[in-house]
């Protein structure tokens, strides 16, 4: 038992702990010569400030995603014309410093999304262009090595403009790592992977429901998850809605659809990414095109439903990613059209945003991670 002097000495340490700065990486496109790479910031959790600690140089590093030890990046290099890859950095947390340990191409283009296990074996790589999924292992230095499995998607969709073929637009873990969530905008379609990352013939086979299918013509993007799986939401682009899924002994079941823009909105759509808050209680879903807000909804605890709070303007355009803080207090959007990210102080009971003032000016940011 914890006598009173230790918990004098304990709590001030927890309460500083909890202040001190988190680093904050974001992933930007560099072929318009606005920006050089990835940034790495420090995030001040008393303030909502953020303070640049490094760049490291790279093209197009447009996703991002960071190992369980925080020691490694992993980045998509989002080139076309044969030249999508991905990148693997060490990184020195006392310094900020990222450093190239390797990079492979993905043999597919425009690989827009790249994910990362907990354990840290593989890393799957999403090509948009290639309509794709590239896997790589992780060496025990944490670099990749050469691909290891190459999954090509085939169909397309009902949009003719958009899904004349398959276009990988991300994969999440689910939460106890055992499949995968593959989301096609070509097709219509969440493909689903057993991963089994000791498999001889690779660590993504086709799971018992091979496939989710989404809203005809709406092409999916991303997706965010419960913390114990049981519920998946799904963002779709070109409608801007999201769909709702009950998870249930390993298949997914469509519940809910629910549109993101407010009502009478007649503009051009480009829903783009789709948070969870980290008390579950409330998710968020940004539109781009001519809408430019984030909706906000609060969850049902029950059944996973969403009952929409409202929509809050995004201070900017193209919000093509946005990341909330661990600790729930602050949500930054990337927006990638207008040259900043905006933090927003978030009201933890309302799941309602309010501008902060304070801004990050970087070159068409499009992925921020914690």
């Amino acid at each position: 038992m914890k006598t009173l002097a230790t918990l004098l000495i304990i709590l001030p340490a927890m309460i500083f702990a909890q202040h001190q700065p988190i680093d904050l990486f974001i992933g930007t496109y560099t072929n318009n010569g606005k920006s050089k790479g990835i940034y790495v910031y420090a995030f001040d959790p008393a303030t909502g400030s953020a303070t640049l600690r490094s760049t490291a140089a790279a093209n197009n590093p447009s996703f991002l995603a960071i190992s369980a030890d925080r020691k490694y990046i992993y980045a998509a290099n989002e080139n076309g014309d044969g030249e999508g890859a991905v990148s693997a950095y060490a990184y020195d947390e006392a310094t900020g410093r990222l450093s190239l340990l390797s990079q492979q191409l993905t043999q597919g283009d425009a690989p827009c999304h790249v994910a990362v296990d907990r354990g840290g074996t593989h890393v799957v790589v999403s090509n948009y262009g290639g309509g794709s999924i590239s896997v790589f292992p992780i060496e025990p230095d944490g670099s990749l090595g050469a691909i290891s499995q190459l999954i090509q998607h085939t169909g397309s969709g009902p949009d003719q403009s958009r899904q004349q073929a398959p276009h990988v637009h991300s994969a999440f873990f689910t939460p106890d790592e055992r499949r995968i969530y593959v989301q096609d905008l070509g097709t219509d379609n969440v493909h689903i992977y057993d991963f089994r990352p000791a498999s001889a013939d690779g660590p993504l086979i086709p799971a018992a429901q091979p496939v989710a299918k989404s809203s005809p013509g709406g092409g999916p993007r991303h997706l965010t998850q419960s913390a114990d799986g049981k519920f998946v939401y799904l963002i779709e682009e070109m409608i801007a809605n999201v769909l709702v899924y009950r998870q249930q002994n390993g298949r997914l079941e469509a519940i809910q659809e629910v549109e993101i823009n407010e009502a009478g909105f007649a503009g051009k759509n480009g829903a783009a990414d789709i948070k969870l808050s980290p008390d579950g209680q409330f998710l968020y879903a940004s539109n781009r095109g001519d809408a430019n807000t984030l909706a906000i909804y609060r969850v049902n605890a029950t059944d996973g439903t969403l009952t929409k709070v409202g929509n809050q303007s995004v201070l900017g355009r193209g919000p093509r990613n946005f990341n909330i803080s661990p600790d729930g207090k602050y949500l930054l959007v990337a927006n990638q059209n207008t040259d900043e990210v905006v933090v927003f102080s978030r009201d933890a009971a309302t799941g309602l945003l309010q501008d902060t003032r304070h801004r990050i000016a970087v070159g068409s940011p499009v992925c921020l991670v914690f």
